[in-house]
């Protein structure tokens, strides 16, 4: 199926949310409850699997068997413009971040990402999951072993935490990365995982115990902060009001002292 032609903007800088523009008849399907606001003339449906065109009883299932393997809801919404004039949608993420547009045409009508990374799509693009080829990146890369797949020749958005960084790996060029870092990468690069060097570093440097390795050629898109970095910040931050603030003067000790009577 080719995906629907949409129109969309940005909008916002640390907290973005995009503003699809719909034709009469065209259609935009995104994660369930990613829904910002809508004008009037646009119908919201919930659909079965992965919001493709129907493929029978059979095929619906496998799209909604993939999604609960990459640990997202079984039904996605799809929006259509039923009235005769242009109507806008708008959509936006959980957490603070940057949405990146991505025309699939541009990168081999392919494009695998973490799997919370979707946001919203043009109707037409189909959204599964991708296995890596190596065993160990399953265990040991976080994300890495089960991540989506949005396939087609429209635009897809995806969403990522902090400042979003695009590189472009030439042939044999490497990088590593942080594995919650990694947002996105085209079809061409090679992905593995590798422990980062050494066991003091792995039990105190605070980076984790592996590494994704990534190898050119293709592109890649890397998020400064991720969503469990920001919950850990979070909870770290809640412990430090509950024992007196990070600022108080007796420190660790004042919290000690917080519960006696």
């Amino acid at each position: 199926m080719k995906a629907h032609e949409i129109d969309y903007k940005l909008y916002g800088d640390d907290m973005q949310f995009v503003e699809i523009e719909l034709d009469p008849r065209e259609s935009v399907i995104a994660e369930a409850g990613a829904m910002m606001m809508m004008e009037d003339g646009i119908d919201m449906e919930t659909v079965f699997g992965d919001g493709s065109e129907p493929k029978g009883l059979f095929g619906k299932l496998m799209g909604a068997g993939k999604r609960i393997v990459t640990g997202e809801s079984l039904f996605m919404t799809v929006f259509t413009n039923n009235s005769s004039v242009k109507r806008r949608v708008s959509f936006a993420a959980s957490y603070p971040g940057k949405i990146v547009p991505v025309d699939l045409t541009q990168y081999g009508e392919k494009i695998i990402c973490q799997k919370d990374a979707f946001l919203c799509a043009a109707k037409g693009v189909s959204i599964g999951i991708e296995f890596t080829k190596k065993l160990g990146t399953g265990f040991f890369g976080g994300e890495g072993f089960i991540m989506q797949k949005l396939e087609g020749d429209g635009l897809a958005f995806m969403h990522a935490g902090g400042t979003i960084y695009k590189r472009d790996l030439q042939p044999g060029e490497r990088l590593r990365i942080d594995t919650g870092c990694l947002v996105a990468m085209t079809k061409t690069i090679n992905y593995d995982i590798q422990f980062v060097g050494n066991v003091k570093t792995a039990l105190f440097g605070g980076e984790g115990l592996f590494f994704a390795t990534l190898e050119g050629p293709g592109t890649v898109w890397i998020q400064s902060l991720t969503l469990s970095r920001l919950a850990q910040r979070i909870a770290g931050s809640a412990a430090g009001v509950k024992g007196g603030g990070e600022g108080s003067v007796l420190g660790g000790i004042g919290r000690m002292l917080d519960g006696i009577d």
